[in-house]
């Protein structure tokens, strides 16, 4: 079995130094124009330094409607660019491969952030969303790619598609928020179109060295286990993706659906044969411990949130100490700051109970 100090080639050729990887994670420092702010800069380039292997961004919006949050961080105009690749050069100056989470909100979007209607797959009355055109979603498509050619251009190794938490490319996954009628709806194959499109394009855009990962989420917003599982399969099979990102919430729960409670919820994606796909899991790792529990139960490399938060050099406590455990919650104020997190950051963690000591 691999441990978590291995490096890992990726399908592309790229070479990651450790099996630790920075959970992309809204933290709502950055600029209302999308502009990299020095306080994101600094909460990134601190969890470089503190020994992960790959660094990804938060979701960063290919479009400025598709922001979903205050202080997102975009990749949609060249205006962007410079805060970019300053990022992207300090990140690969610590030896970690520097990546972008493209994104898009779809009905997420606030309509007080994007001055309009939400736009979706389909027309959703609660959100008030109405439904892209097919031109629209060929547009949409092409957004994508042009914000990972732009990100190419800062110097990042590659990006992640985000097509998870019920976010736009999920909205177009889930037969709940997606009726469409079109080429872009309906099976499975044409509602997960749109993703494959996109992964194609990128590489077409970016070169074959170029690292394209994409997330997903088995569960919520009318995801379907089944469904995305077999989507894995296809896209490992079908596409160049260089590793599939899978956001469990907690890696060590059953899953929702009961006709499926036979395994874990890592069990019904470890078990899948991705053939040189790498597989990544995100939720709920915490310590050295169950980091190299889910190494062991057949995934390729850790996806490190909450503890990446609490401890910006979490891989570097693990080599030094197997068993280390993160700090017991909550936290203070000053213990946030002194991990990189700026005021705003800490704001936003107050929405998770009992993270922020007050």
């Amino acid at each position: 079995m691999n441990t978590l100090f291995d490096p890992i080639t990726f399908p592309c050729g790229a070479l990651m130094k450790n099996r630790f990887k920075l959970a992309p994670m809204t933290n709502t420092q950055s600029h209302e124009d999308g502009t990299l702010s020095d306080e994101e800069f600094r909460w990134l380039t601190m969890r470089a330094k503190g020994g992960f292997g790959m660094t990804m961004t938060c979701a960063a919006h290919v479009m400025a409607n598709g922001k979903g949050f205050p202080g997102q961080l975009g990749i949609f105009s060249d205006k962007q660019i410079p805060g970019h690749s300053r990022l992207a050069d300090a990140i690969k100056s610590e030896g970690s491969l520097a990546l972008v989470q493209l994104h898009h909100a779809g009905i997420r979007s606030p309509k007080n952030l994007i001055n309009s209607a939400p736009v979706a797959p389909s027309d959703h009355e609660e959100s008030g969303s109405r439904a892209l055109s097919e031109t629209e979603v060929r547009e949409l498509r092409d957004h994508f790619i042009a914000a990972a050619l732009r990100a190419k251009k800062c110097g990042y190794d590659g990006v992640e598609v985000h097509g998870a938490h019920g976010y736009i490319l999920a909205q177009f996954l889930s037969p709940k928020y997606n009726v469409r009628i079109d080429k872009y709806g309906g099976s499975l194959q044409n509602r997960a179109r749109i993703i494959v499109e996109i992964i194609d394009g990128i590489r077409m855009a970016c070169g074959p060295s170029f690292i394209i990962g994409l997330r997903l989420s088995p569960e919520r917003f009318g995801m379907l286990l089944t469904e995305i599982k077999t989507l894995c399969l296809s896209l490992a099979k079908d596409t160049s993706v260089d590793f599939l990102d899978i956001s469990l919430w907690d890696s060590f729960k059953m899953p929702e659906e009961k006709v499926h409670q036979h395994s874990s919820l890592l069990q019904h994606f470890t078990s899948l044969d991705l053939g040189k796909v790498p597989l990544t899991v995100a939720g709920g790792i915490h310590s050295g411990a169950g980091a190299n529990e889910i190494m062991q139960a057949g995934v390729d490399f850790v996806c490190i949130g909450k503890g990446a938060i609490l401890h910006h050099d979490f891989p570097l406590k693990v080599q030094m100490n197997p068993d280390f455990q993160s700090v017991d919650l909550p936290v203070s104020i000053d213990y946030l700051t002194k991990e990189g997190l700026s005021g705003k950051f800490i704001e936003y963690m107050r929405r998770w109970p009992d993270f922020v000591l007050e």
